[in-house]
């Protein structure tokens, strides 16, 4: 497997999530570990583009795929612009969750840039489907913030997504 574009041997033991090996055996710390039941969300990543919860992922089932967790959104070039987006709206008080939001955010994007409808989306025949607070709120439901910092963080996707169709 590709772990942020470099490659990663699959553990030995099948039963290893893909969360522990990140945390435990790459020692990328920026996926966290929340509820470890999937819940929370804390544990987002990337799995060739589509967000997944890793605490529920055996990393043996990401063989000959590409993983992109929150230390590899950004690149040379410096941060993300949903990471700054996060930064510029307050999206994050203890920042916990953050590492997740933005994976999730990231994926949560691109579901919409190809019309992925959600419970929410009102008319399934349009042709984009508008970021509208309701249509964020409920396709980040997934990703849980005790500090209460969701407005920020509709917020942000918010503003990256209006910049993003520009």
């Amino acid at each position: 497997m590709r772990i942020n574009g470099a490659e990663a041997a699959l553990p030995p033991d099948p039963r290893v999530s893909l969360l522990d090996l990140l945390r435990e055996t790459l020692h990328l710390h920026g996926t966290k570990k929340g509820c470890n039941q999937g819940a929370c969300g804390a544990c987002t990543v990337l799995l060739d583009g589509e967000r997944i919860l890793s605490c529920l992922t055996l990393a043996v089932q990401c063989e000959g795929r590409s993983v992109t967790t929150i230390e590899g959104l950004g690149g040379e070039q410096g941060l993300h612009p949903l990471q700054e987006a996060f930064i510029e709206h307050d999206a994050f008080q203890c920042g916990y969750c953050t590492p997740g939001q933005i994976c999730s955010a990231v994926g949560m994007a691109a579901e919409l840039r190809r019309g992925v409808p959600s419970l929410v989306t009102a008319d399934l025949d349009a042709p984009g489907i508008a970021p509208d607070p309701a249509e964020l709120r409920e396709r980040m439901s997934g990703n849980l913030c005790r500090c209460g910092s969701h407005n920020g963080i509709i917020a942000a996707i918010a503003a990256h997504c209006a910049g993003a169709a520009e």
